[in-house]
């Protein structure tokens, strides 16, 4: 059940992410879900630095509010790769 969560929560959080970079038009739900849950890895990093705790194997908002801003993260550096700047 974990990992259906997991999935759902990176979807969310990857669609919410493509939003506010401005890149929804480009991404379909399959690369939502993946740079959620790429994301969430990204943002359980960051804010385990700050002593932040985020799960996504169980739900819980501040685990979806990790993972939207791993996402976030990991969408900048992926414009700087490809544009060569952050939109």
């Amino acid at each position: 059940m974990g990992w259906i969560i997991a999935l759902i929560v990176g979807g969310v959080a990857g669609w919410l992410a493509s939003m506010v970079m401005n890149r929804d038009a480009s991404m379909g739900i399959f690369w939502n879900i993946v740079v959620g849950c790429v994301g969430s890895v990204v943002g359980n990093l960051i804010a385990n630095q700050f002593g932040i705790a985020g799960s996504v194997q169980e739900f819980s908002i501040t685990g979806l509010i990790v993972a939207v801003v791993g996402a976030v993260v990991l969408l900048g550096v992926i414009n700087l790769i490809q544009r060569g700047r952050v939109r």
